[in-house]
């Protein structure tokens, strides 16, 4: 192969393997433009801070909510990551899980619940598993 020959070779599987890469991962960047969170859960903390406040029976539904999208979670990660994560552990109830959820929203309440949500996630990961 000649010097002249090389020079167009390599731009031409340098250009094949951007456009592989453009392919490949679009539909992962449009997929995740147009996840839409739904349900009671689907609101900013504040409020959920104030639905909680108004009516503090309210919060039995956001946590079980909580619980679905933190499921839903777990059920998606890949195998091997989070087997085993006990979304109710002893050592972090869910009483303990709604204070979470509540300090949090107060925290930032710009921020949507189910952020909250991820960190309680993130949160029960701490706590180990079972």
């Amino acid at each position: 192969m000649t010097d002249t020959t090389r020079v167009p070779r390599i731009c031409l599987v340098v250009a094949l393997t951007a456009a592989w890469l453009s392919i490949a991962f679009h539909p992962v960047r449009a997929a995740l433009a147009t996840v839409k969170i739904v349900g009671p859960g689907a609101v900013t903390c504040a409020q959920f801070t104030n639905d909680a406040k108004q009516n503090p029976a309210v919060q039995r539904d956001y946590l079980a909510w909580a619980q679905g999208f933190m499921s839903a979670i777990l059920l998606t990660r890949p195998s091997g990551v989070d087997d085993g994560l006990d979304l109710n552990p002893s050592t972090f109830p869910l009483l303990k899980q709604l204070e979470f959820l509540l300090n949090h929203c107060m925290q930032q309440p710009s921020a949507d619940f189910s952020d909250a949500v991820e960190g309680l996630y993130k949160r029960l990961r701490k706590e180990g598993t079972t």
